[in-house]
């Protein structure tokens, strides 16, 4: 059975219910990740979303990362940011020392040396009082040597540049906002792309797509109907292994009967958190501050979710054939 674009059955909800039940039910309690639980190589890489308020909280996240980096003794390829890269004002846009307050130095480059990929958050359009999208755009090339990476809007990256394993879509998910969005010329171009992207030859294992908001959500926002409408089907048409996303301030993990998309969302890293209602779609669900860390090899795909005390509190794998287990 197919699900529809504009949602899923309750046939779904519960097969997917006792799935996750059943699997964490066998011991998911938080423990830290061993360094022989990571030592089948693979690129490894970190995320997060939702994190740039220049906090404690955020501070936290990234000292935990740097130091589940360092215990496992693990130079990621990359870090991923989903969104929401700087919340409050920036009157000074490219000159901000928060660049380096709450990007460079939070984010030391002698622990994670490779590209920082970012999209556009919410709060990065909003008008905080001032909207950052055009800093952030701008950034990479008025700063030659950083490590942030945003060369448009919208991009496609493969990772790594020689027989690549992952093509990844990063994609602006900001239709409407309480002051600035995507215009309605700028969403049909990117749906455009999208479709073309999505249409060419694959040629890695992986297909992955990020935004910021999430099309499933059991936090605080909910679904967003507008990207389900959207980009649901062309997920599903296409095959598309994973979809990342923040904007609910918690750690999540959706999974659907008949869907090849797992929904994975990571916004913990460092706003204020939102509760979770996992019993809604029957997946996992915790309001924790944390960060993700994605483990690519071409025979399977791991996803940590990890608090900030880098503590592993949810994980599971795929395989190219789309087979899911849950670890303990």
């Amino acid at each position: 059975m197919n699900p529809s674009p504009q949602g899923v059955s309750r046939r779904q909800i519960l097969k997917q219910t006792f799935f996750f039940s059943a699997a964490l039910a066998l011991g998911s309690r938080a423990h830290f990740v061993r360094a022989e639980d990571v030592a089948d190589a693979g690129h490894q890489f970190l995320m997060l979303g939702d994190f740039g308020t220049g906090g404690k909280d955020q501070a936290a996240v990234a000292k935990a990362m740097q130091e589940y980096a360092e215990a496992l003794k693990l130079t990621p390829d990359g870090l991923f940011l989903v969104g929401d890269n700087f919340y409050g004002a920036f009157p000074e846009g490219l000159g901000s020392p928060r660049w380096k307050t709450e990007f460079e130095d939070m984010y030391p480059a002698d622990k994670f040396p490779g590209p920082c990929w970012a999209i556009l958050g919410n709060h990065d359009y909003d008008n905080e009082p001032e909207i950052k999208v055009a800093a952030e755009l701008a950034y990479q090339k008025a700063r030659p040597g950083t490590r942030w990476t945003m060369p448009a809007k919208w991009y496609r990256l493969e990772w790594p540049a020689q027989n690549p394993v992952m093509t990844c879509l990063m994609l602006d998910s900001n239709y409407k906002n309480s002051v600035s969005q995507l215009t309605p010329a700028e969403r049909a171009q990117q749906l455009t792309w999208l479709k073309a992207e999505l249409a060419k030859p694959r040629t890695t294992p992986w297909l992955v797509a990020m935004g910021h908001h999430p099309l499933y959500n059991n936090g605080h926002h909910g679904n967003t109907q507008s990207l389900i409408d959207d980009w649901g089907p062309l997920f599903q048409q296409h095959g598309v292994d994973f979809y990342f996303c923040g904007h609910d301030h918690d750690l999540q993990h959706l999974e659907f009967e008949g869907m090849r998309t797992s929904f994975v969302l990571s916004g913990a890293g460092g706003q204020s958190l939102h509760d979770v209602k996992p019993d809604d779609h029957g997946s996992f669900g915790l309001k924790v501050h944390g960060f993700t860390h994605l483990q690519v090899t071409r025979e399977k795909f791991t996803v940590r979710h990890l608090d900030d005390q880098r503590k592993q509190v949810h994980a599971f794998t795929k395989t190219p054939a789309g087979k899911i287990e849950v670890l303990t």
